[in-house]
């Protein structure tokens, strides 16, 4: 029995964000600079035998019995299975699990649409390599679902590590991973401490209402685009507690780009972390809720901690595998 389950990391986008939505790289072209981190999504899936009286189960926050592709309720399998050139002839069991919560802010609607193609395809005997399942990420989140998504989570779960993404106005989209020795990486990872504020949200909606305002804020999205290389050099050849200062700096820039990027409740977090020896940091995701990254040299984070220890903290280290076929078995 035909059987594929795929491993997807989430991801964290430490500069760029923004300059990611079509809606503006076509105009004006955009960068982002972000990192995989080790904690995944699972797809799993195969062909269901045609014992149990249903066509095809899919299982994440439901569990949904159902005869026909159309009928299912979650709207990425729904829309990836009717893409990618499944129907009710063959039944569907498919199988979600994840290490950290949706709508959170890691980029986790990503992660899944990558991973849901990378295990619906091999399930097919096609293999896409990385690039390729950005693509069939991105076109299933943005045309046939139409959800209010950037470009770069997509391409991070696909590729995993450290890179430089851009995207050009030609629609073209290049990766280019920050070359680091084991040393300076080691370093750096070393500076971030992850928290879970214990709220989630639909960052889509924060998310339309960014785009609507992108012609708006022209200036504060260049300004964010070219922070993207200036971060990138200081990661590489610079004084690291620089590229703390900068996320303070973007910060402050993206809370002028839309209401509800932040709350009475994250700004006091992220005061917080910065009175205790923080040299900035960021809410992951399009605003609202959900995970925060902050940069914090390592003399400093056991303040850190216990100035936010009512929060769940999550240490992480970067991913550098992407999204990856874990198990597959041909009939």
């Amino acid at each position: 029995m035909s059987h594929a389950i795929s491993r997807t990391p989430f991801r964290v986008s430490f500069f760029g964000g923004g300059s990611d939505y079509p809606a503006w790289y076509l105009k004006y072209g955009g960068a982002v600079l972000s990192t995989t981190i080790n904690r995944y999504c699972y797809i799993s899936c195969r062909y269901l035998p045609q014992f149990f009286g249903i066509r095809h189960r899919i299982v994440w926050s439901h569990i949904e019995t159902v005869n026909s592709i159309s009928e299912i309720l979650h709207p990425a399998v729904r829309a990836g299975l009717q893409a990618w050139g499944f129907d009710d002839y063959k039944g569907i069991e498919l199988l979600h699990q994840g290490d950290l919560p949706a709508r959170s802010g890691i980029g986790s609607s990503s992660s899944f649409a990558v991973g849901l193609a990378n295990a619906l395809y091999a399930l097919r005997g096609i293999f896409l390599d990385k690039h390729a399942l950005a693509l069939a990420a991105i076109e299933l989140e943005q045309n046939q679902l139409r959800d209010n998504v950037g470009s770069q989570d997509q391409v991070a779960a696909a590729y995993g590590g450290f890179n430089l993404i851009k995207f050009k106005t030609d629609g073209r989209i290049e990766i280019e991973p920050v070359p680091l020795s084991q040393e300076r990486l080691a370093l750096f990872q070393g500076k971030f401490m992850m928290f879970y504020t214990g709220t989630t949200r639909l960052s889509s909606m924060v998310a339309k209402k960014l785009i609507e305002n992108l012609d708006n804020r022209v200036q504060h999205i260049e300004t964010i685009h070219r922070m993207v290389y200036e971060a990138s050099q200081i990661v590489q050849h610079g004084d690291l507690d620089d590229f703390g200062r900068m996320l303070h700096e973007t910060w402050c820039l993206k809370r002028e780009l839309v209401d509800n990027i932040s709350s009475g409740a994250i700004d006091e977090i992220y005061g917080t972390a910065v009175a205790a020896g923080a040299l900035g940091g960021k809410l992951l995701g399009a605003g609202g809720a959900g995970f925060m990254v902050f940069y914090v040299p390592e003399e400093r984070q056991e303040k850190v901690r216990n100035a936010l220890h009512n929060l769940l903290y999550v240490p992480v280290q970067f991913d550098f595998t992407g999204s990856t076929l874990i198990y597959r078995v041909e009939e």
